[in-house]
């Protein structure tokens, strides 16, 4: 891998952009103006629901769309202004199959978009052959990729992506369509170049458990927005208020004043609540709830956070907060 400056592995400076829909003169936010800095050699995981602005962004790091205001640096290297140089520290694996040619075969896929970052010779081809052997595609290397399933098409794109040993690679939901077994190979993969060869590595993905046990550091994006961006240890750990609560019988949300923190369902005869509460006292406040009610209580466990519920929990919030606003700006 190439030496690297002292700097960033990305830098983005007050990045927005929008678009104007289609047959209409309303403008449409993307993404809002938004700064992230990615230190080099961590999994940095870029995370919300479809539609918040995840791949908009990705493709401005990568310099596919332009942006409306801000900037982007790779490397040190202006992304609109030292495009060439800025390039040649990315590998891509974008959502869909537009990373990869459908006339070509397998292997000419890969040794093209090796050459177009100026790698070539034998190093090239053992390289390529190395990456298609991995990936279990080996017996179909000189078939077009127009014959290719789903899976086996994102694996030839994240060869690509791989193929000219890029300092940083972008992945924009690279298991999706794969296979149990393909999904575990990008996850070693993914582990492998950012801890032995220590590479950054930006994944999207709507698996937040992959995401979990990858991941260094957390940006969540909602509408545009960034809601959060931290080391998943210190976003995990201001959720550690969360319980599992077990009652004996069927318990309506009603009979019970519960947070929105609070998943109710059922299971056989008990009511089971899930969910986080703001501290001791709060669950103190309900257990009281349940003994005034004469409600039998089978256990109360403190769990674990996931990064499932902490995602939950964060988007609820904003939207129950974007429809306060919305309320008292009509009134």
């Amino acid at each position: 891998m190439q030496d690297l400056p002292s700097c960033p592995a990305i830098e983005i400076n007050d990045l927005s952009k929008k678009y104007r829909t289609r047959g209409e003169e309303k403008w449409l936010t993307a993404v809002e103006p938004i700064n992230l800095t990615i230190p080099r050699g961590q999994v940095f995981g870029f995370l919300g629901t479809n539609g918040a602005g995840k791949t908009t962004t990705i493709k401005m790091i990568c310099g596919l769309i332009t942006p409306d205001t801000g900037s982007v640096r790779v490397n040190g290297y202006d992304v609109q202004h030292q495009r060439k140089e800025a390039m040649k520290q990315i590998g891509a694996v974008l959502e869909g199959t537009r990373n990869i040619y459908w006339r070509l075969s397998a292997l000419e896929n890969i040794l093209y978009f090796g050459r177009l970052k100026n790698f070539t010779g034998k190093q090239l081809k053992a390289e390529a052959e190395r990456l298609l052997a991995e990936l279990g595609l080996w017996e179909r290397r000189n078939d077009r990729i127009r014959t290719f399933s789903r899976g086996m098409q994102q694996k030839v794109a994240i060869a690509c992506a791989l193929i000219a040993d890029p300092p940083i690679v972008l992945l924009d939901e690279p298991t999706l369509g794969l296979d149990v077994q393909a999904a575990v190979t990008v996850k070693q993969w993914v582990k492998q170049l950012a801890s032995e060869q220590k590479r950054t590595i930006i994944l999207t993905t709507h698996q937040l458990d992959m995401a979990e046990q990858l991941c260094d550091r957390v940006a969540i994006i909602r509408k545009g927005k960034l809601l959060t961006d931290q080391p998943l240890a210190n976003l995990l750990a201001v959720h550690k208020e969360r319980y599992q609560i077990r009652i004996k019988g069927h318990v309506e949300r009603q009979d019970l004043d519960m947070p929105d923190g609070l998943s109710c369902r059922y299971e056989q005869d008990d009511t089971l609540l899930v969910g986080t509460l703001e501290d001791q006292a709060a669950l103190h406040t309900l257990l009281n709830q349940v003994r005034v009610l004469d409600l039998p209580l089978r256990s109360v466990t403190q769990v674990e956070p996931n990064l499932e519920e902490v995602f939950i929990n964060m988007i609820t919030k904003e939207r129950q907060e974007e429809t306060h606003e919305l309320l008292t700006h009509s009134v």
